[in-house]
């Protein structure tokens, strides 16, 4: 088992995750990988996304995430690298990535880690656009996703 945290300002490489998550194949069947993107806003042209975080703690609540995912499903190698600072559109923010012996276990540990992700890593999101700028607050949708799981 082997975990590869990362929180950076530098843009992502999506081959970096597969390339990783196969340096141990032994007893790995799939591996699961998810890439999120800036989006456009719905009420707003987007001039950029700033993400801010506490070093150190946020690590800490990354590994609890995986740590969590790791109790629930037999996985092989956990992947979470999240980017901070400022980004625009269509630029990589976070991706996970996932091995495990069968694909059943890969997916629901992507989507748990993803989930819980959104709900409980100290990230800070700030999105300006042409309306002027504003702090994001957790979306209904993606607390009660996270909260699906308990």
């Amino acid at each position: 088992m082997s975990d590869y945290i990362e929180v950076t300002e530098a843009s992502l490489n999506s081959a970096d995750v597969n390339a990783w998550l196969k340096e141990s194949p032994e007893g790995v069947g799939a591996l699961v990988t998810f890439t999120g993107l800036v989006r456009e806003l719905d009420d707003a042209d987007l001039e950029a996304m700033e993400l801010e975080h506490y070093p150190g703690m946020t690590e800490k609540a990354l590994q609890k995430i995986i740590d969590q995912a790791r109790e629930r499903w037999p996985l092989k190698r956990v992947w979470i690298v999240h980017r901070v600072g400022r980004m625009t559109l269509a630029d990589e923010v976070v991706q996970v990535g996932v091995s495990s012996a069968h694909r059943k276990a890969a997916f629901e540990a992507a989507v748990f880690i993803m989930d819980y992700l959104k709900r409980d890593a100290p990230f800070w999101k700030r999105e300006v656009s042409d309306k002027g700028s504003v702090w994001v607050e957790q979306k209904g949708t993606d607390l009660d996703a996270a909260n699906s799981w308990d």
